[in-house]
């Protein structure tokens, strides 16, 4: 008997660490959070696998059952499937809101036709949204994000541990509230610089209507660039309550999903 118990006991680690493991590829593959530091492929599984086992020993009571089927263990997989999905979902909002940030001073200043590529969404991009999307990556981490991630999955097996079902109409009522709030932190981080583009644009205009004959496209896009750029170099000084706002909405929809799914 103590053979059988101790295979017993072995598929079960197995199969909580292999869901387990879904859940995390799933967040870590739709996120920037890897992506950013180049990195073999090999090296972010085995990271992901480690991650899972790491937290299948320090959570002992989330083991599932041996006795699973294959249809009981397609049906698990795929519903930490979604969960991871969702979960990825709510951390991308977050860093989304630095991409409208950039997306919105690229057009302003007139850095949208310029583009490069952008390591963070692996595509070419303009360059402050480029610049924006590696710039939230890296406060992020310096922000000490990382240890918040863990804490969440952390608290998201105390929720949801892997194996059990869970109800994702529960999840849509915060995702939409993030949704929303994804375009007005974008703006809230860029709104003094837009600002002092439109002040800008509005004397350019004034100077246009009385020398008509004064190139204001030639004399326009320089002026804007050179203001736009010390503008944002200013105001990044004091844009740590934005930032933090933005990184804390990626936890309260978190909170939001585990606490309003039962």
């Amino acid at each position: 008997m103590e053979p059988q118990n101790a295979l017993f006991v072995d598929i079960s680690w197995l199969l909580t660490v292999f869901l387990l493991s879904i859940r995390l590829a799933a967040v870590f593959l739709m996120t920037p959070v890897m992506y950013v530091f180049s990195m073999p492929a090999t090296v972010r599984v085995f990271l992901v696998i480690a991650l899972a086992v790491a937290l299948t020993i320090g959570f002992p009571d989330i083991r599932v059952s041996a006795a699973l089927g294959a249809g009981e263990l397609l049906q698990a997989a795929l519903t930490e499937m979604i969960l991871g999905t969702t979960l990825a979902l709510g951390l991308m909002l977050g860093f989304a809101a630095f991409s409208v940030g950039g997306a919105l001073l690229d057009v302003q200043i007139g850095y949208g036709i310029a583009q490069v590529f952008d390591p963070v969404s692996r595509r070419q991009l303009p360059i402050l949204t480029s610049a924006f999307n590696q710039l939230a990556v890296v406060v992020f981490f310096a922000l000490n994000g990382h240890h918040a991630l863990l804490r969440g999955f952390a608290y998201s097996l105390e929720r949801f541990p892997p194996g059990r079902t869970w109800s994702l109409a529960n999840a849509a009522g915060p995702i939409f509230k993030q949704v929303a709030a994804m375009f007005s932190l974008g703006f809230a981080l860029v709104a003094p610089v837009v600002f002092c583009i439109f002040l800008v644009e509005l004397g350019l205009g004034v100077l246009a209507r009385n020398l008509p004959q004064m190139n204001m496209f030639a004399m326009g896009i320089p002026v804007k660039i050179v203001v736009g750029l010390t503008a944002l170099s200013l105001w990044m000084t004091g844009a740590g309550s934005v930032t933090s706002r933005i990184y804390a909405s990626i936890f309260q929809t978190w909170s939001d999903i585990f606490g309003g799914t039962q």
